[in-house]
């Protein structure tokens, strides 16, 4: 029997501060095909990137059972966890998280590296990548000699070298203009349709909607579809 690619069952998690315990999220359960692009709308605050820490194996829930490829992750050890994020995900954030003191070419290859793969396959995907991207022209640049949807480009690069089947990006478009929104949404659409990845895209912006094959909701830790 085929599993989904990621499922959530029942999952809560609870932060302490201080003497105050924040629910982020609430007894959510969801579900996610291969090949679906799914956009998670909410206010800040709301849960998002809490649900997409969890399922990308960033955290692990206070109670409940998070699976991935079938494979339960919610009581991995850390180094379960890490080899799941090194093969299973690619993470694409607002602030980019590119390494400052790297060349572009470095920043990309930098997934590989972590798995220990040959130099001259290194090479060849991350060529590869900064092409998919429109950046080959950039391989010896530093992030700080890079507009914001540059490295933003250079950022999706990283998170598609490894091939990974489940792609999170959290508010990608969040600190872009809208033109290089834009840009940045039709080519991780691009991207997703070439390639057959399931994206799951937390925003708070209506853009990236028009492109997800479904749509769901957090509000207040509560999950909702269709929204």
């Amino acid at each position: 029997m085929a599993h989904p690619l990621v499922e959530l069952k029942e999952v809560s998690k609870t932060y302490a501060a201080g003497d105050m315990r924040i629910h982020a999220l609430r007894d959510v359960s969801f579900q996610a095909e291969q090949g679906e692009f799914i956009t998670v709308s909410g206010p800040s605050g709301s849960g998002k990137s809490t649900f997409l820490h969890l399922m990308g194996a960033v955290d692990a829930p206070t109670s409940g059972e998070v699976f991935l490829g079938g494979l339960e992750i919610s009581r991995l050890s850390d180094e379960g966890l890490s080899e799941i994020r090194r093969k299973e995900v690619g993470f694409i954030h607002q602030f980019f998280h590119l390494m400052p003191t790297m060349t572009v070419y470095e920043n990309v290859a930098l997934p590989l590296l972590l798995q220990g793969r040959k130099r001259a396959e290194i090479k060849e995907m991350a060529e590869n990548a900064l092409a998919r991207v429109g950046l080959s022209n950039r391989m010896r640049s530093f992030p700080r000699q890079l507009s914001g949807g540059e490295m933003q480009r250079v950022a999706v690069a990283r998170a598609i070298i490894h091939k990974p089947r489940l792609i999170l990006a959290d508010e990608p478009t969040g600190n872009l203009d809208s033109g290089n929104s834009q840009n940045v949404l039709e080519l991780v659409a691009e991207l997703h349709k070439e390639d057959g990845f399931t994206v799951v895209m937390a925003t708070h912006d209506q853009m990236p909607l028009r492109y997800a094959t479904r749509r769901v909701g957090i509000t207040d830790g509560r999950l909702e579809e269709g929204c």
